[in-house]
């Protein structure tokens, strides 16, 4: 069955509005402006009200004539005066309690994905049931670190994998904020690094994948989301213990749907353990729900 998920403990955000392919959200006390290609619809605020609210607007480079959208989500944030360029957000859950920075990057994106909020706790919950056992888990396409700090609030041990060494960077601070330590920081390409735990004969009791629709290795290598997915979760599947595991996969690329997902993970993983999927969004004040990726759980 499709399931659907928003954060539900997450004072430190909210959707105020969407509409028109943008989105304006509130991270503690600022209030950003930024694109989103999943807004179809009409703004329900005034653009003058939008540009009264927000202290940061996001400006992309280029437009797209063809269909009003734009083709290049690169750009600069507009900033108005006493609006900081980093600052931080809490996220508190049963005993789990998270310290993240915040910063205007030059993608529109801004540190964390809030609608990740109830998988951040998904995984939490699946670390300390099985306490009894050793927790080690792996986070691929790791980014700053949400989910690392997760599972590493629930005592687990973690290795936090991701290309881009700035990014790395930036999930230490959030470790530091937060109050934990000990996260294994890798520096590489998801595939390879797999390839070479498949080798080492190295396993896991928790996967995460949070992969891009398209992206580049620390060596340039080529990263296409439809075209390297399979093999990697064939290998994944090679390093995840047979019981008291689990898998976790994210997708934000519209072209995917949950449904695609699920059968995905089935056939690597031959319909063993249980399975959930559906989609993580978010709410705006005029209630509507504004859907920000894909996810599949799979429990063995």
């Amino acid at each position: 069955m499709i399931e659907t998920f928003t954060p539900k403990n997450f004072p430190d955000y909210e959707l105020i509005d969407s509409g028109n392919f943008e989105k304006l959200e509130k991270f503690g006390q600022y209030i950003v402006a930024r694109p989103e290609p999943q807004a179809l619809w009409d703004k329900s605020l005034s653009e003058t009200e939008w540009q009264r609210l927000a202290s940061a607007y996001f400006k992309r480079d280029k437009k797209d004539k063809t269909d009003g959208l734009d083709s290049n989500e690169k750009g600069e944030w507009i900033l108005k005066k006493g609006m900081p360029g980093q600052w931080f957000v809490n996220y508190d859950y049963k005993q789990m309690q998270l310290k993240m920075r915040l910063g205007l990057t030059s993608f529109k994106h801004v540190g964390i994905f809030p609608e990740q909020a109830e998988n951040w706790n998904f995984i939490f919950d699946s670390i300390i049931a099985n306490k009894g056992n050793e927790n080690n888990i792996l986070n691929l396409f790791a980014y700053t670190g949400g989910a690392s700090l997760a599972a590493k609030a629930a005592g687990s041990t973690v290795t936090h994998v991701d290309s881009v060494k700035q990014v790395i960077s930036w999930s230490r601070e959030n470790m530091e904020a937060s109050g934990l330590s000990d996260i294994r920081w890798i520096v590489e390409d998801a595939m390879k690094f797999v390839q070479r735990e498949v080798r080492r004969g190295n396993s896991y009791s928790g996967i995460i994948l949070d992969p891009p629709a398209y992206g580049r290795g620390t060596d340039g290598e080529k990263w296409i989301l439809e075209k390297s997915l399979n093999d990697l979760l064939k290998n994944c599947k090679q390093i995840l213990k047979p019981t008291n595991s689990f898998i976790l996969l994210n997708l934000y690329s519209m072209g995917f749907s949950a449904l695609v997902a699920e059968s995905l993970i089935k056939t690597v993983f031959e319909n063993k353990g249980k399975i959930s999927s559906g989609e993580l969004y978010v709410t705006d004040k005029a209630e509507r729900k504004l859907a920000l990726g894909i996810f599949v759980r799979l429990e063995l």
